[in-house]
């Protein structure tokens, strides 16, 4: 297990993220740039090592009824892992120009895996197509095969 202070270190290289003492030693950490309600990133991180992370939007961790994941037992690895998720899932999301292209005014959803690779979801024409840049790279019939498969490849809506 992490110390507090090896945490601490590892939780303060995020630039983005902006530290705020609380009670007690803890320590939270926001994000202001935040796309959502939530600002807390880190919350409650205590003197004994224990602290959470915000994860509600990131399907691949187990988060309790508000989103937090315990980080009391987590390496440096994962931990540095789950606050790049973290960062990346409320982070404003720019279009880029072939999404501008691909998409138009169109229904559609972004979905990334763990390296960052980006697939759009559009609904047009009564399917449902996933792209990759410009190149269309499956369709489907239904949304729920289409997630259902967006899914099985390792990724998640962002």
């Amino acid at each position: 297990m992490l110390t507090f202070n090896e945490k601490l270190a590892i939780i303060e290289a995020f630039d983005e993220l902006e530290r705020k003492n609380v009670s007690l030693g803890r320590v939270n950490f926001q994000f202001q740039n935040s796309i959502s309600d939530k600002k807390n990133i880190v919350y409650h991180l205590h003197p004994n090592g224990n602290g959470f992370v915000y994860a509600g939007h990131l399907a691949s961790y187990d988060s309790d009824e508000k989103g937090m994941v315990n980080i009391r037992d987590f390496s440096a690895d994962q931990l540095h892992q789950l606050l790049n998720e973290a960062i990346r899932a409320l982070s404003p999301i720019e279009k880029t120009a072939a999404e501008e292209v691909i998409v138009g005014d169109s229904d559609k959803e972004r979905w990334v895996d763990g390296e960052n690779n980006l697939l759009i979801l559009v609904n047009e024409n009564e399917a449902w197509n996933i792209y990759f840049g410009l190149n269309l790279d499956a369709s489907f019939d239904t949304y729920e095969e289409a997630e259902g498969f967006l899914r099985e490849e390792g990724f998640t809506r962002r």
